[in-house]
């Protein structure tokens, strides 16, 4: 279990502790209902949870018990099971405020009781919230009450309901504070007074919820650029210069890009609405108008307009634009947790003899050579095998790098050749195809590989232990070569954040980010499995049950006692416990150990339910392993599941495919030869490529020229695409076309439509403005790019009856796909931003 598992099951199960059984009862009753399961699924799931199992382990090992839950449900009922919890803990201390305080009602228990957020319960609580020092406070500290209470309730006129008022010498608040208030003329005692009564109108929650839900429906979002000597350092932000939208249809990734520029101090932001509607509102609610005399009646007009325009209208803005950006946020994590699991997920090409190339120009081309397994070949000398070439400018050592590369390839038997996708990735792909079409006895491979953050790992401490022997220079090829052999255990040991798949990753909780990004580690590390024994410490980390202290020891306790033989003789490591082998035991693989199953995916606690079945056959485990026709003629109706766990069906399946990898086949995409830069590239041109990142907004995919170029999803099919995700995962292997090129800003549009379906265009006319901020490219290797802004425009006036809005903001919705009149030609950035129904906002 990692550290932030172990921080979020403490505080779950201490939030737990405080609530009552019929408190409990009715969370899991309303978590049924919202995931569509049983009551006894989620009672099974909570019992496991709090008795301290992982996620993996009970989608795995405990599916009897939840009823075929898998991991992706499970993780969706502990999200929303911890959230309940701490709402409800919320609500209880609420609740035991108010009492306290004597300002519980039946209604405000009501609405206690149905809030639905955090937000809303803050909200609920705001008016009753202690304040002191609040203009109220101190109004009511100087005895003008009574006064305010005339006022509401009585024909007189403010000034008459300060006839009998007497100016304190001392005043003290309700803790015997003397405070200092100045009440000693008429107007500071009549602006009392509306404190008062405006603090008092606060408590009318019903009233604020619809005055929310009206300005919610007409406000706008406004940005401009902080001052003009911003608008050349922030000119990434440009599109926001001046921009207004509707609040309500602000798309997730807009509403990120603003408030980065915000931060950064370039963009200024506000929220514009009426104010008119809404105070007349108030005093229709509170019937001003009925009030006499006049001067009473202009005196409750004005504290109707103080609670609107200084109290409510300024909380809901906060409150609006939080909730915004909260789901933004939200949206953005579940981006990166997606790209990341299926980066996780990529094929393996498995156990082969690779090169691991890091290309470069002036520091030249560091290689290195891995075994099957992973680790750094020696030579004849115990050297590792490595070397660093100059055949590019300004050396140019060409027939020399060619003599030193192929000697490696032949003298090592080479599989394949892992290019990482950097400065000189193309050159160095073509010089090693040239090196392999002159040599027929060669039967290596070359494959481009993403090399985002393996300049990371090279410079940290786990690969100083790792790779201690080796300058950080070359450590980079090692980690390149490993990722093409097993991504997801050489991924493992880089931060998330450093692989740039991110959307806006800086911009969002970044505790929420980082246990996200860890379950989703968590859960692809754990469907593969680890084989305990060459396995590091970072993939260690997130196997079921382990910390990253208890995988150190694991590691430790390999290189001072030899490889483990047997699953049972990991609980001689120190720190791993009962419970810790229970949750982890299934995950560790032991291949050639004593026990054949341990290189399975069969629980050690499953091992006597297999003898018994072995037995019922009268068969060895060898003849069943593996054997799926011996497996399925076994009577298993006189076997039942130990306590419940996992069925015998389940068994028999992991026997019949034991450790099944359930990552797909290992392909590769071929880029073309004649294309090494976007200058090479000619609209119309059609190509094969990798996807590297997918966003709210459209895909990037890698075409081998140092640049990504974006598909919008406007141009990802001809039918609607509500969510990119749907259509395309990081890895996946596409075919694009050009269909526009900036050369001088690096930027490409690609469309994955059917060129065949292509509507006849006329010319358009070419421009360069950069409208769509989600750019149509993005530089390599700059994880950076992954949160640049993406200032996708929607259109300043209605085209047709398009109605392609950007997914994030309502993926759930499906929307219109009446298309919009298509523009002349798709040949420039432009004509594709018309086509996206995207235009520049006017200056």
């Amino acid at each position: 279990m990692s550290s932030t598992d172990t921080l979020t099951s403490s505080q779950t199960s201490t939030n737990a502790q405080v609530l009552d059984a019929t408190t409990h009862a009715n969370i899991h009753d309303k978590l049924a209902r919202a995931l569509g399961i049983k009551t006894a699924q989620v009672n099974a799931f909570v019992k496991l949870y709090d008795e301290g199992a992982t996620v993996p382990f009970i989608a795995r090992y405990r599916k009897e018990k939840t009823q075929n839950l898998d991991d992706a449900q499970l993780r969706a009922l502990e999200k929303s099971l911890n959230y309940e919890r701490d709402m409800a803990t919320r609500r209880l201390k609420i609740t035991e405020l108010l009492s306290t305080q004597g300002n519980l009602t039946d209604e405000l228990q009501t609405r206690i009781d149905n809030a639905t957020s955090k937000l809303e319960l803050e909200d609920i609580y705001l008016p009753y919230r202690p304040r002191r020092r609040s203009p109220a406070a101190k109004a009511r500290a100087a005895g003008l009450d009574n006064a305010a209470q005339a006022v509401l309730t009585q024909e007189v006129t403010p000034t008459d309901a300060l006839a009998d008022y007497q100016v304190q010498s001392s005043i003290t608040d309700d803790s015997g504070n003397e405070i200092e208030v100045d009440f000693s003329d008429i107007e500071k005692q009549l602006a009392g007074v509306q404190a008062i009564i405006v603090d008092e109108w606060t408590q009318a929650l019903g009233l604020l919820d619809n005055l929310r839900s009206g300005f919610a429906k007409t406000a706008s979002i406004v940005s401009s650029v902080a001052s003009e000597e911003k608008r050349e350092v922030g000119e990434k932000f440009k599109d926001y210069f001046e921009h207004s939208e509707s609040l309500a249809r602000l798309p997730n990734h807009r509403l990120l890009a603003m408030l980065r520029g915000r931060q950064e101090n370039v963009l200024g932001l506000k929220i514009e609405g009426e104010d008119t509607p809404f105070i007349e509102k108030i005093i229709s609610h509170f019937d001003v108008d009925t009030k006499a005399p006049a001067a009473r009646r202009e005196f409750l007009a004005e504290a109707a307009s103080s609670l609107w325009k200084d109290k409510w209208r300024p909380h809901i803005e906060h409150r609006l634009l939080t909730e915004k950006r909260l789901a933004a946020e939200a949206d953005a994590i579940d981006v990166f947790a997606s790209n990341l699991q299926h980066l996780l997920m990529s094929a393996p090409a498995g156990p082969k003899v690779i090169l691991g190339v890091d290309p470069g120009i002036r520091h030249g081309v560091k290689m290195a050579i891995v075994d099957a397994q992973g680790h750094v070949v020696s030579d004849s000398e115990e050297k590792p095998v490595i070397a660093t070439v100059y055949p590019f400018a300004p050396d140019n050592k060409m027939d020399e790098a060619k003599k030193v590369i192929d000697a490696l390839l032949s003298t090592y038997n080479v599989d394949l050749v892992a290019i990482g996708n950097g400065t000189a990735s193309r050159e160095t792909d073509a010089m090693i195809k040239e090196i392999l079409a002159a040599n027929d006895a060669l039967k290596a491979k070359a494959v481009i590989v993403n090399e985002s953050g393996a300049s990371v790992y090279s410079a940290s401490e786990l690969a100083s232990d790792e790779l201690a022997n080796l300058d950080v220079s070359v450590r980079g090829a090692v980690s390149i070569a490993r990722r093409l052999q097993d991504p997801l255990s050489e991924l493992v040991k880089v931060d998330p954040k450093a692989i740039g798949v991110g959307q806006y990753q800086h911009d969002v909780n970044q505790n929420q980010l980082a246990d996200s990004l860890d379950k989703v580690t968590q859960d692809s590390v754990n469907a593969v499995g680890v084989d305990v024994n060459i396995a590091s410490p970072a993939i260690l980390a997130h196997i079921a049950g382990l910390n990253r202290n208890v995988a150190q020891q694991i590691v430790t306790y390999r290189k001072e006692h030899g490889a483990f033989d047997s699953r049972e003789a990991l609980k001689n490591v120190p720190r791993l416990g009962t419970k810790t082998f229970e949750q982890a035991a299934g995950f560790l693989r032991i291949r050639n150990g004593s026990n054949p199953l341990d290189a399975t995916g069969v629980h050690p606690e499953s091992y006597a339910l297999v003898d018994s079945l072995l037995a019922q056959a009268d068969k060895s485990l060898s003849e069943v392993i593996g054997n799926d026709g011996v497996l399925n003629t076994i009577d298993t109706t006189t076997l039942a599941a130990n306590d419940d766990n996992v069925s015998v069906k389940a068994i028999i399946e992991e026997l019949a495919k034991p450790a099944r990898d359930p990552r797909p086949e290992f392909k590769t995409a071929n880029f073309r030869d004649d294309v090494n830069s976007i200058k090479d590239l000619s609209e119309g041109m059609t190509l094969e490529g990798v996807v590297t990142n997918v966003t709210a907004f459209g895909c990037f995919v890698d075409v081998g020229v140092h640049q990504d170029g974006l598909v919008h999803i406007s141009q990802m099919a001809n039918d609607f695409v509500a969510d990119p995700m749907n259509r395309v995962k990081p890895g996946d292997i596409v075919s694009v076309r050009v269909i526009s090129i900036d050369e001088k800003r690096g930027r490409i549009g690609f469309s994955m439509k059917p060129e065949s379906e292509k509507p006849v265009r006329t010319a358009a006319k070419s421009t360069t403005a950069s409208a769509d901020g989600e750019k149509t490219s993005r530089p390599r290797n700059n994880n950076t790019n992954s949160n640049r802004p993406a200032a996708d425009k929607r259109p300043s006036k209605p085209r047709g009856k398009r109605h392609d809005k950007d997914s994030s903001s309502n993926r759930s919705k499906p929307a219109k796909n009446d298309k919009a009149e298509a523009p002349s030609k798709m040949g420039t950035l432009g004509a594709l931003l018309q086509e996206a129904g995207v235009t520049k906002a006017k200056k």
